[in-house]
């Protein structure tokens, strides 16, 4: 159960006051003269607490502090670097609830996944000690008699993270877990939505920092405007990689600038998730999956499933089974703090307008309305950011069904004949981040896996779109940006790798075997 049920409550197990300063070099907090902005609960549209918003020159400050911190800490030996995260994963297991409550109380997502995200930055911690003493490199076959051919990786320095509301404070940690032990520093601009929890895990983790003696400026925290952190940020020589988390729209902007530069990035974008259900699927599972993956964080998840591509043999069971699901829902959108209901509210009153305006914009093209769409009113819903998840029908080329609605609507779309039809279907959007399909058949299964499969860059079967785990790397293709992140390989992005040869020998043999004698 749930013992955090008010904003007094939840601020004070986290250390939080009524009104914050923004900007921290790891376990040094510094008052800012920056704009005072204020963090409104999407639960009840009433303020949280307030933050002090950086100014440049406290921008500036901080990136010179970082850059002084990654000549100390690239040295730190990377199992060293490791222990440092495995005690922050340990400072995040003792303060689990009361976090995971922030999340909800200011994210709006329900008790139950605000304790999931924070569950996620204690994973990645510890997959990030395991992988503190595997950073490896490679020995290659030389053509050259006495010489040694090999590849390691180094350091690569100043990594910006740009997060986003809807997972505010895991991605945070998939990508500074990592990083961290890679060597390098971070500097983390969290989403003007949610402050607070950026605050709070600062907090919880400065502690370790300290007693670990972690140089200032490794773990930076930047709470700031646009207009003070913005294409500047992004714009930075110094910053050597950008992680952001962002709809399609924001990620070309940043990759234009950032490539301007030839700086790096990640980027994960926008999704337009499908899931197949064919003839062979068992429905059961299929239809209990997949409805938590379209109404999950009230469809605010970049793999929040968008799309259902069903066989015309199962359809019209499959659509009365998913009705009959969202009917028993309706009664459990309330406040999400509250562990009996299921789906919480939307940010705010633009992503409920976002809805809105999809539901109109599908019936518009040709769609039908199955369930849902309505704004919910009177007690219980006054922020006006509840909504009645939608169920619409639909074809796979309208103009709405190719973009990312943000919100809990999902297109039930009709395939006939092969497992191959419905493929073309799913593939036949902008976006590449996550798939699943639902069938029992070995072959459509492998055939949704193969190279002629699905275009995503995560591709499951007999599971649903989102709770991706963070042991694979989490990212995807075409406008979601090519970016990953978390689990794999992932790490190897946050260094910059280098080709060593070794002469061990007297002679000076050449490459391609060219003779240059003097």
């Amino acid at each position: 159960m749930n013992k955090y049920q008010d904003k007094e409550q939840i601020l004070e197990a986290l250390g939080l006051s009524e009104l914050n300063e923004g900007v921290s070099t790891g376990s040094e907090w510094f008052e800012t003269t920056g704009n005072i902005t204020s963090s409104f609960s999407p639960i009840d549209g009433k303020e949280i607490a307030r933050v002090k918003n950086a100014t440049l020159d406290d921008y500036e400050m901080v990136v010179k502090k970082a850059q002084e911190a990654f000549k100390v800490w690239r040295k730190v030996p990377a199992p060293v670097r490791g222990e440092v995260v495995r005690r922050i994963g340990l400072a995040l297991r003792e303060k689990k609830e009361a976090l995971g409550a922030l999340v909800t109380l200011e994210m709006g997502k329900i008790y139950q996944e605000g304790l999931g995200e924070v569950q996620e930055m204690i994973d990645i911690c510890d997959f990030a000690v395991g992988q503190s003493r595997l950073i490896n490199g490679v020995n290659l076959q030389s053509e050259r008699v006495d010489h040694r051919l090999s590849e390691q990786y180094h350091p690569l320095g100043i990594v910006g993270i740009v997060t986003s509301y809807n997972f505010p404070v895991a991605v945070w940690a998939w990508n500074t877990a990592l990083a961290a032990i890679a060597g390098d520093v971070v500097i983390w601009k969290p989403s003007s939505k949610t402050p607070l929890t950026a605050l709070a895990t600062q907090k919880i983790i400065h502690q370790v920092l300290k007693e670990n003696n972690v140089p200032e400026g490794v773990f930076n925290l930047v709470v700031a405007k646009s207009s003070v952190m913005g294409d500047n940020f992004l714009a930075d020589n110094r910053v050597q990689l950008l992680s952001v988390t962002g709809s399609t729209a924001v990620g070309k902007r940043v990759g234009g600038i950032v490539g301007k530069r030839l700086g790096k990035t990640i980027l994960e974008l926008g999704g337009n998730n499908a899931v197949i259900i064919t003839p062979s699927a068992d429905i059961r599972m299929a239809v209990m999956s997949t409805v938590f993956g379209t109404v999950g964080t009230a469809g605010q998840r970049c793999t929040t499933t968008r799309r259902i591509i069903i066989h015309e043999d199962v359809y019209d069971e499959v659509r009365d089974k998913f009705v009959s699901a969202y009917e028993k829902i309706v009664p459990r959108i309330g406040n999400p703090l509250n562990e009996d209901y299921l789906v919480g509210p939307l940010i705010d009153k633009w992503s409920v307008e976002l809805f809105t305006n999809a539901v109109q914009k599908v019936q518009e093209e040709g769609g039908r309305i199955l369930f849902g769409g309505q704004v919910l009113e009177g007690e219980g819903y006054e922020s006006g950011n509840y909504v009645v998840p939608c169920i619409a029908e639909a074809e796979n080329h309208y103009e709405i069904v190719q973009e990312e609605t943000f919100a809990p609507i999902v297109y039930l779309i009709k395939y006939k004949g092969s497992v191959s039809n419905a493929i073309e279907l799913q593939n036949a959007v902008p976006q590449g981040l996550s798939s699943a399909c639902f069938t029992l058949n070995m072959r459509e299964a492998e055939e949704f896996l193969s190279a002629a499969g699905s275009d995503c860059g995560i591709a499951n079967v007999n599971l649903g779109t989102s709770g991706a785990e963070i042991g694979g790397a989490f990212g995807g293709e075409k406008d979601t940006g090519g970016g990953r992140e978390s689990g794999s390989d992932a790490w190897k992005v946050y260094m910059r790798r280098q080709t060593n040869t070794v002469n061990f020998g007297t002679d000076l043999p050449l490459a391609q075997g060219i003779n240059f004698d003097l």
